[in-house]
């Protein structure tokens, strides 16, 4: 990527409705920065307000707990955007971010935010939308940790990250990259070695397969049935 493109907004899909004008004033205003991957961007209850965009690579939101174990909420590409909470409402971050491939952000502080808001509500919308999305995955989560065990929490992720199968009529989904055990486990609070043990015992009941950097869903129905049922009992 070149450095015009490290420092453009124009990969933002928040800002597809901004004249090109428009867009430029606000890259005159934003603050860009690379970061190494394993870097940290923000730290959770840091008194950081900014408003980040992914302009190139991946991040993850995180917490560590007092013992130092990670709960990973999110992956986001680039495209994406994080910190809008502390941005809108002035308190203390609610997670920690850190980049997980080289990554270049681009930073707009809370004054900027709250006039570009003013001045273009479609942006607002799309902004209120993200965090309906935010709220209802953080309500299935909740749902999951109180009603499911780890096994079944275990489940409920691949569902979560699997994606229609081109290759089929739907009866099949995919996850690609495979995914990696303790990035599954430190989604939904449990182990490593629990996730291996989950994994082994669906492949060996021919629900899930190993094909080359994908990991295939062989019957995502009885997958979801399964779920559903310990959440209904």
């Amino acid at each position: 990527m070149s450095d015009a493109a490290e420092r453009s907004l124009g990969g933002i899909p928040l800002f597809a409705d901004l004249r090109p004008a428009e867009r430029a004033t606000l890259e005159q205003q934003a603050a860009f920065r690379r970061y190494m991957a394993g870097e940290q961007i923000i730290d959770r209850q840091s008194d950081s307000r900014d408003m980040f965009f992914v302009v190139r690579g991946t991040v993850r939101v995180v917490v560590y707990s007092a013992s130092g174990r990670e709960v990973s909420f999110e992956d986001i590409d680039a495209g994406g955007y994080f910190g809008e909470l502390a941005a809108l409402d002035s308190r203390p971050r609610s997670a920690s971010v850190v980049a997980l491939t080289n990554t270049v952000v681009a930073s707009i502080s809370p004054a900027v935010l709250e006039r570009m808001l003013a001045e273009h509500p479609k942006i607002g919308l799309e902004l209120m939308r993200r965090l309906t999305r935010v709220i209802r995955q953080a309500t299935d989560r909740i749902v999951d940790l109180s009603t499911l065990g780890a096994n079944n929490r275990v489940y409920a992720e691949l569902l979560r990250l699997a994606k229609p199968n081109p290759k089929d009529a739907g009866r099949t989904s995919v996850i690609r990259p495979v995914p990696i055990h303790g990035d599954i486990a430190a989604r939904v609070s449990t182990t490593r070695e629990t996730v291996a043990r989950v994994l082994s015992d669906l492949s060996k009941k021919h629900l899930v397969v190993k094909e080359g950097a994908s990991l295939i869903i062989k019957d995502i129905k009885r997958l979801r049935d399964m779920v559903e049922h310990f959440r209904i009992d």
